[in-house]
């Protein structure tokens, strides 16, 4: 369904993607795992045009994603969703308006700008919204949701795009870890539902092996692994982390215990940079 054959991304003299190769041939979930700057980010934004590449071809069913050009770009973004870390919702408009702004890729110029949407735009807004679990927030600010409830309202948005596969970049990086469940839950289940690719960025080995049908590892712009869940070992965690010995595992768990709140300390290697690429 989806090629990767050699693509490069280069900013100046670094080179954050390094001839990435690799197809998905059927519907699948698939973790990108790797530390902050290994360029998981960049690989998904090339995805959906949102960052150019150097170099490379990225093929949807035989067809060059990188060449596209104006309308048929913008198709392309409407048919792979981006879920973003920081929600990217309009804090000041209600809920099933940011779910139904999924649609103005697909209306035409003058309704884009006056946000014109239909009854079925507002129905399917509400359906999508009761399938992730908060339809009874349709009606609040966006910014009166919390983290969990904003990105579940982003992935809903996402639907209302009818997009061919979602691309979701740490998507559960600021939440705790009761919301990081639900939000992993929901992308999962659109998964099997829908039948969709389902590309998720994430720093966690565990919660990769739990959701995950397939793990891609990346480290200094370079694909280090990719393979099944269960073939993601200590010694190959230790290979995309770029860690030695002392490297533990269980400090990167996300798993909820009782009595905590908030994410395990990352130890060493697996604390974040300031800034991801």
């Amino acid at each position: 369904m989806i090629q990767f054959q050699d693509v490069t991304k280069t900013f100046g003299s670094r080179t954050a993607v390094n001839r990435a190769s690799f197809n998905i041939d059927r519907p699948q979930m698939v973790g990108i795992i790797g530390r902050s700057g290994a360029g998981k980010s960049t690989l998904l934004r090339m995805i959906n045009r949102l960052t150019p590449a150097t170099s490379g071809q990225i093929l949807f069913e035989g067809r060059d994603i990188l060449s596209l050009r104006g309308g048929m770009m913008r198709r392309w973004q409407r048919d792979c969703a981006m879920v973003f870390q920081q929600f990217n919702l309009v804090p000041r408009l209600d809920v099933v308006t940011n779910v139904m702004l999924g649609r103005l890729n697909g209306h035409g110029t003058l309704k884009s700008l006056f946000n014109v949407f239909s009854a079925d735009d507002v129905n399917s807004a509400l359906a999508a919204l009761d399938r992730l679990g908060i339809a009874q927030e349709a009606t609040k600010r966006a910014e009166e949701l919390s983290g969990g409830q904003q990105q579940r309202v982003a992935i809903a948005r996402a639907l209302m795009q009818d997009p061919h596969m979602i691309l979701a970049d740490e998507p559960i990086a600021s939440l705790d870890p009761m919301n990081a469940k639900i939000v992993m839950d929901s992308l999962r289940q659109i998964h099997e539902r829908d039948n969709k690719i389902v590309l998720c960025n994430l720093h966690t080995l565990d919660t990769a092996r739990s959701y995950c049908d397939r793990v891609i590892g990346m480290r200094d712009g370079f694909i280090v692994f990719d393979g099944k869940p269960d073939e993601l070992t200590t010694e190959a965690a230790r290979e995309i982390y770029g860690a030695d010995e002392s490297f533990n595992e269980a400090a990167t768990s996300t798993a909820i215990d009782t009595g905590q709140s908030g994410f395990k300390e990352s130890a060493g290697a697996m604390a974040p940079a300031a800034a991801a690429v």
